[in-house]
């Protein structure tokens, strides 16, 4: 087994390898999860280091001739760690963990896991860490694309649709930020990760408003392998919030993994009562929790 260490997530198709081999029974991160951590992490790669353990010590950037991802790590600084390991390799946990307080030189270093990854929890045990229960958590939730509930009508005026100019592409950057509040998605970083894999247009489709902006979204993104899609992000510009937007288009994205095959749909959120809305949402539309997360410092 041999680690590749990186500056920044350039090894995304190897992360995104073992993702889709564990989601979701083991692993909590869907390929979706990882393409969106990307997009946030652009230009900002020193912030980012990652590393991907593997059965060989050829590359594990998802070339032809890379060898399997067994292991992978991010940490973004000062240090908060997401972490994947093969469940038949729980050492590597431990060389992960190791890694990962090497870049935080001797700083906090904290990490997120799912009940679904025991062999985790106890490799961050072992290594000192510590639950600490009582503040925010996510929630991982799922329902079966088959029955899915008829759509709602739009309010006059709004109309559902992937983006098809630049100016949509860059309304929907602006709802992000709006809905948010979050500087991070420009209308070039959200440019960009349409270039990326696994991302389709027709599953991320966005609500125009009769004045022609950009209401509300919801992302989706497709693994084909498993039949199953994850919405990350969903969000609705303030000014048109209470509309039933935000419904409407999780349920046309909904239908798009449907008619693309897919079997189930899933979305994480969280989970305490700080930040209910998102959970109400999914569970309106049929969503039911399968796991949670865990923070560990």
């Amino acid at each position: 087994m041999q680690g590749h260490e990186y500056t920044g997530p350039v090894a995304l198709r190897a992360m995104q390898s073992l993702a889709g081999h564990l989601f979701p029974d083991t692993g909590y991160r869907h390929i979706g999860d990882l393409a969106w951590a990307w997009c946030l992490a652009l230009d900002r790669d020193s912030e980012n280091p990652t590393a991907v353990w593997t059965d060989g010590d050829g590359p594990a950037a998802g070339s032809p001739t890379a060898h399997r991802p067994l292991a992978w790590a991010w940490l973004e600084l000062p240090g908060s760690l997401q972490f994947q390991v093969d469940p038949a390799h729980p050492e590597l946990a431990d060389e992960v963990l190791a890694w990962a307080a090497g870049r935080t030189a001797g700083g906090a270093l904290s990490a997120e896991v799912a009940e679904t990854e025991p062999h985790l929890r106890a490799a961050l045990e072992r290594h000192g860490l510590t639950r600490t229960d009582g503040g925010p958590f996510m929630v991982g939730l799922g329902r079966s694309l088959a029955d899915l509930p008829d759509a709602p009508p739009l309010p006059d005026g709004y109309r559902i649709r992937a983006q098809r100019t630049r100016a949509e592409v860059a309304g929907r950057a602006a709802a992000h930020r709006a809905a948010f509040g979050s500087t991070r998605v420009t209308t070039e970083r959200h440019a960009q990760m349409r270039q990326i894999w696994p991302y389709r247009a027709e599953f991320d489709l966005v609500v125009v408003s009769p004045a022609g902006d950009v209401a509300a979204y919801c992302q989706g993104w497709y693994d084909a392998a498993l039949g199953t899609g994850v919405f990350e992000p969903v969000g609705t510009h303030p000014e048109h919030r209470r509309r039933g937007l935000a419904r409407a288009v999780c349920l046309a994205v909904l239908r798009a993994f449907a008619a693309a095959g897919g079997r189930r749909a899933v979305a994480q959120c969280r989970g305490d009562a700080e930040y209910p809305v998102p959970k109400r949402l999914y569970e309106s539309l049929g969503f039911t929790p399968y796991t949670r997360t865990h923070t560990y410092a």
